[in-house]
Formats: C-alpha cells, sequence, structure tokens
C-alpha cells in the first residue's frame, strides 16, 4: 500500500505505497491480501478458515535501555509459521513505557507500507501523540518481519536501484516495453538470490502471525493496535486470524481488502487525480499560481512537463537524470500530506524552468534514499510482501495494453505509471499466497476505522468497504486532504481515537470530523 509508507508508481507490485506519517515518501505499492494459503487454510472465496491456528509459544524479549528512554529488544519467530520448531527470524522491537500511573497495557504501532519502519514510526509516537496516550500505554514499535533491523530482504544494491526507479514506466514502444519487462524481472531475480527463503514467508498473514506472538511476549491478553495505511490491513488480518484476541483496533486510512491488485490499482489512481485536483486547487485560490489560473490550466501544464520528460529528460545530479518515472514518484511523494504541497510547487515551478533537483529530492524522499546514495530496504520489503498478498495485476504486456483505457479514465495523469505497474509482480519467483476477499472479523471487539476524504493513497472509499466488511467496524470520517487523519491537526478526529483507545468509546454513526 502506500507510505503514509512508500514505493514506486512504476515499479509497484500493485500500486502506491500506503504509509502514514511519512508525509509520504512512498511511491508504487499498494494494497495487500489476507489469505495465506501457506499458513491459513482458506475457502473457495478467500476467507481464513482456521482463525487461530497452532503457533510457536511466545518467547520472552530480553529488553535492554536504549536512548531517550527506550528499551530495545529481539523477539524470535519461526521463519514458517507452519513449522514452529523450524528455523527462527528476528523480529526487533522498540518500547517506550508509559509516562503515567494508570497504565492499560501496550499500544503496537504499523505505519504502513508495506516496508515502513515500526521503530522509527515508534520513536514519532513517543514524543507527538496525545499526552493521553503516553501516559496510558507502553508505545511500541516493531519492524515486520522482511523489514528494516528485523530480518529483512535485500534485492538490489544502491547504484543498481537508482538505474531501477529511472525505468520507464510509462513504455511507448515495444524496445520500452521489453526493458521494463526486463527490469522487473532481474528486479525479483535479485530479491530471490540476496534473501533466500524469507522471500516465500514475507506475507501480511505471517506478520499478523508475528504481531500475535509480539502480544503475547508483552503480556497483553489482548491487542490494542493503531495501524496507518497498510497497517490497516495487517490489523484486519490480525481481527480475521484472532477475533477473540482483539483488544482495541484503530485503522487509520484503510485498505479494501475485498479488491483485486487491478481494481485497487484503478481506484487508488483516482485517489491521486483527485488530491492533484485539490493541490491545484489551493494554489489557483491562494493567487500567483504560476501552473496557471484554473485547475485546468495546472494540469495541462504538469501533464505537459511529464510528455516533455519522457523524451528530454533533465539533468539531476552526478548519476542522474530526472526522468518522466522520477518526476511522476516526485509529484506523488508530497501530495501524502498537505503540509507537503508548498514543497510541490516549488519543485514544479523550478522543473518548468529546467531545474529538476527539487522533484528529484522529492523522488529520494519517496523511496528512502539518503544523500549518501544508500536505500533503505522499504522498496525491496514492499514488493516482497505486495507479490505474496495479491495476484498480480497484469500478467502480459498485452493485458496492460487492453487495461489502459480504464486506467486513464479515472487517472489521466497517473494512470499510465499504475497500469504499466501492474506487470510488477508478473515475474516474481515466488508464487502468491493471498487471494482478495471481504474480512468479516465475526467475534472481535467494536473495531475503529478512520477515512479522509480527499486520501490520495487509501481513498475514503476503501475506508467505507472496509467498516462495513468488519462485523464490529465502526466508521470515523475525516472531511480533509492527506493521506490518514489522527495526528494531523483535527482535534475531533484525535479526540475521538483517545476516547476509543483509553475508554472504549466508538463514535456515533456517521460521524464526520474537519
Amino acid at each position: 500500500m502506500m507510505r503514509g509508507s512508500c514505493a514506486r508508481v512504476a515499479a509497484a507490485a500493485v500500486g502506491l505505497l500506503l504509509v502514514a506519517g511519512c508525509g509520504s515518501g512512498s511511491s508504487a505499492k499498494s494494497p495487500d491480501r489476507v489469505a495465506d494459503s501457506a499458513t491459513a487454510p482458506v475457502t473457495g472465496d478467500g476467507q481464513v478458515t482456521d482463525k487461530a491456528p497452532p503457533t510457536a509459544a511466545a518467547e520472552p524479549i530480553g529488553w535492554t535501555p536504549c536512548s531517550g528512554g527506550f528499551q530495545c529488544g529481539t523477539l524470535q519467530v519461526p521463519l514458517d509459521h507452519a513449522k514452529p520448531d523450524g528455523p527462527k527470524i528476528r523480529i526487533a522491537v522498540l518500547k517506550k513505557p508509559a509516562t503515567g500511573p494508570d497504565r492499560i497495557g501496550s499500544l503496537v504501532l504499523n505505519p504502513g507500507g508495506p516496508g515502513g519502519s515500526g521503530l522509527d514510526f515508534a520513536q514519532y509516537a513517543a514524543t507527538r501523540y496525545p499526552a493521553e496516550l503516553r501516559k496510558r500505554f507502553d508505545i511500541v514499535g516493531f519492524d515486520p518481519r522482511g523489514v528494516g533491523r528485523s530480518t529483512a530482504i535485500s534485492c538490489l544494491p544502491d547504484t543498481a536501484m537508482d538505474a531501477f526507479t529511472q525505468l520507464d514506466a510509462t513504455p511507448d514502444t515495444p524496445d520500452e516495453e521489453q526493458a521494463w519487462v526486463d527490469g522487473e524481472r532481474a528486479y525479483g531475480q535479485a530479491c530471490a538470490s540476496n534473501s533466500g527463503d524469507l522471500l516465500g514467508h514475507v506475507s501480511t498473514v505471517d506478520a499478523a502471525r508475528d504481531m500475535d506472538l509480539l502480544r503475547a511476549a508483552l503480556g497483553d491478553a489482548k491487542l490494542y493496535y493503531l495501524g496507518a495505511s497498510y497497517g490497516t490491513f495487517l490489523g484486519a488480518t490480525y481481527a480475521e486470524l484472532y477475533p477473540q484476541r482483539v483488544g482495541r483496533l484503530v485503522l487509520d486510512g484503510a485498505m479494501d481488502p475485498s479488491l483485486s491488485a487491478a481494481d485497487a490499482n484503478k481506484v487508488q489512481g483516482g485517489g491521486f487525480e483527485t488530491a492533484l485536483a485539490a493541490f491545484l486547487d489551493n494554489c489557483v485560490g491562494g493567487g500567483s499560481c504560476s501552473l496557471g489560473a484554473t485547475r485546468a490550466a495546472g494540469l495541462a501544464k504538469i501533464r505537459g512537463l511529464l510528455q516533455q520528460l519522457d523524451a528530454r529528460p533533465l539533468p539531476g545530479d552526478a548519476t542522474r537524470r530526472v526522468t518522466e518515472s522520477i518526476a511522476t514518484t516526485g509529484i506523488l511523494s508530497p501530495l501524502y500530506s498537505k503540509d507537503q504541497w508548498p514543497n510541490l510547487r516549488r519543485a514544479l515551478d523550478a522543473a518548468l524552468r529546467g531545474d529538476g533537483q527539487r522533484l528529484l529530492e522529492l523522488n529520494d524522499q519517496y523511496y528512502e534514499r539518503g544523500a549518501d546514495g544508500k536505500y533503505s530496504n522499504l522498496m525491496p520489503a514492499n514488493a516482497a510482501v505486495n507479490c505474496l498478498d495479491a495476484p498480480p495485476a497484469a500478467t502480459s504486456r498485452e493485458q496492460v495494453r487492453h487495461d489502459l483505457p480504464d486506467y486513464l479514465a479515472v487517472s489521466p495523469t497517473f494512470g499510465r505509471n499504475l497500469a504499466w505497474a501492474g506487470l510488477s509482480c508478473a515475474s516474481w519467483p515466488v508464487p502468491p499466497t493471498g487471494r482478495p476477499h471481504p474480512i468479516r472479523a465475526e467475534g472481535a471487539a467494536p473495531i475503529l476505522v478512520v477515512g479522509t476524504t480527499r486520501d490520495p493513497a487509501t481513498p475514503y472509499a476503501w475506508a467505507r468497504a472496509l467498516a462495513g466488511q468488519l462485523a464490529s467496524g465502526n466508521l470515523l470520517t475525516h472531511d480533509g486532504d492527506g493521506h490518514t487523519a489522527f495526528g494531523r491537526g483535527s482535534d475531533c478526529v484525535d479526540r475521538t481515537v483517545v476516547d476509543y483507545l483509553t475508554q472504549g468509546t466508538v463514535p456515533t454513526k456517521g460521524k464526520t470530523c474537519h
């Protein structure tokens, strides 16, 4: 899903990155699905039938003090949950103990992605979340399997990753199409060579089983959880597997687990098109908008710039040019957060004058590429999880060409990128184990789903869908812009979430916050 973490529009298994809290360095990976046939029996419609299968006993976490009043630890979990006595992998965990006397328990966090670091998210939450939550809960983050400081997926070296992100993601000729297909295949092969058996065991179901072991190791009878963006899919998957162990779950910036990869990509494309329109309306409404006097003029100028870069890239840094693919990612990245709109405006102004440096910097934020040229493992983890969680959106170039008009109808600006991104999992070396299906989680305690009306990465329709699917779902609507809602400036949203987590109070039906 996307980076409210973040992946790449061009090379994303199913769409864009879904990560929250990042303001978005996200890019092109999208929704993941629930059922994992390797570890959870499923019915023909994808429903998980084994709600709480036998798992390894939770091992204790050996906590050690680390900076800032945090405690650091490692949880050992089975590589393959079907073989609890087999090889183990490590899950890195970070905890900030509750600051008040009336502790409720642990609040486990996930920022999205897939591939976003829960350790980094916990550090943010421990200083920025409302004081009442920090007083009543231990703030706990973990890097899911395959991610960051846990046993991690590894694919391309940094210089090869630079080349990969510059592949033409909107091929116009047979040679360009072949280069795109070859690049995606080579990427998957590199992931297989460098990640080994781990590559087949990083599904969302695997991560949800790890999270139950983490819950037990923390000493909590039930899970209290806040998941953003893709983290909502992880949380919903947990509820499906372990409904009786659900305490209180906040799913902010929700994904719809019933959608196929292709349908999710199209809906997401429409979400980014809506966000781009909102950005232009804001620019035009403020006066002196260099992109044009109307939304239509601004859209024409941006699309014209991308077309120009497809033929004549701008200079970038010492080793890279600002291609259409890099510019597209640079535009998508700041759409995740309204606070980043001024940066997008400056980057577009500069690019229209022939300077692509700012767009390149926004692209690097999305991919988590540091100034030293080193990438985090966000992108490898994102691809690995997405390609296990759902069948590919497309399996051939012919299918992409056939589907292209549908993508362009909902997203004239980004549709071509998303259509070709649908091939990203077609040549993945490990077959998918998940399938799209609605999640009911019968028997779970009330679950809070939060949706933002103009969310670019996880469109509001997805929040409505998930809240409707969950047997105990409750929808909170945020009428606003940007990816996810909690902690982004709405006192109404923040108060509602805090009351739910600390008191179990669910919002009244139809509640909307501004």
